[in-house]
């Protein structure tokens, strides 16, 4: 936590997908390319770097981050396709696919940190799905909110840092796609608008009031081939951009 100023203002909340090694656990991913799963880490080292950066340079702000960090894999007591899980929100989830994990992980690190911190505002980032990827290439990702001023200051940011974003549409057309028979919600949609499914599975847990917006950074935290601002492999995406963020809208 990075808390700069009044300590009774709400802060901001960034959480961060940190999946340190995703097979897919019993839902297993093919071989091929799958080395490259070290970096579904990517949206926590975001929101690790961005509070370092607000930290170093002592920001005039209330800023909380959360790192939500586990790993994938098969096991005798791996979780199961079929499974009905309750989330620390209370709602219950089917598990459709083991390898839409990162979103169970995120929907209870968003419940805990509103429940925690009580935040005005709420930002999580996410290598959440390989449709983005198919969607945006790798020069943008994809932003997902509740709120049009949210989602316009971080686009703004985005475009200033050149961690560029793009924003796709939630709604309740989208949201009937992951309704379950025997539980709240299943942990995945269909095939198509898979970014957008996995995006209104999280809006789900948002609270009441609590202004939220989903980056999916899943084409854009690693590069094959080095960049302006980074060698192979780690672009650092998200890092200025948030500090960007937070400096432009949140210090004094």
């Amino acid at each position: 936590m990075e808390r700069g100023r009044d300590a009774n203002r709400k802060p901001v909340l960034l959480i961060g997908k940190g999946i340190t090694f995703d097979t897919g656990g019993i839902s297993i991913k093919p071989g091929a390319g799958m080395e490259a799963m070290k970096w579904d880490m990517g949206g926590a080292g975001a929101v690790a770097g961005a509070i370092r950066a607000i930290a170093a340079r002592k920001a005039k702000a209330n800023v909380v981050g959360i790192c939500v960090l586990a790993e994938n894999m098969p096991d005798g007591n791996a979780q199961r396709p079929g499974d009905v899980v309750t989330s620390m929100s209370g709602q219950t989830i089917e598990v459709i696919n083991t390898d839409a994990e990162g979103r169970l992980v995120l929907a209870d690190a968003m419940t805990w940190g509103q429940r925690q911190y009580r935040p005005e505002m709420m930002v999580d980032l996410a290598t959440l799905t390989g449709a983005m990827i198919i969607a945006l290439g790798h020069d943008y990702a994809g932003i997902f909110s509740n709120d049009d001023g949210l989602a316009q200051k971080l686009i703004a940011a985005g475009l200033a840092t050149g961690d560029r974003l793009w924003r796709f549409p939630v709604g309740e057309a989208y949201d009937k796609l992951i309704d379950s028979p025997i539980a709240d919600m299943k942990n995945i949609g269909p095939r198509e608008a898979g970014s957008i499914t996995a995006a209104t599975f999280l809006q789900r847990f948002v609270e009441d009031g609590v202004k939220w917006a989903h980056l999916d950074i899943a084409g854009t935290v690693w590069a094959d081939k080095p960049g302006s601002l980074w060698d192979k492999g780690a672009t650092g995406y998200g890092v200025a951009l948030l500090d960007r963020f937070v400096s432009d809208n949140f210090e004094s």
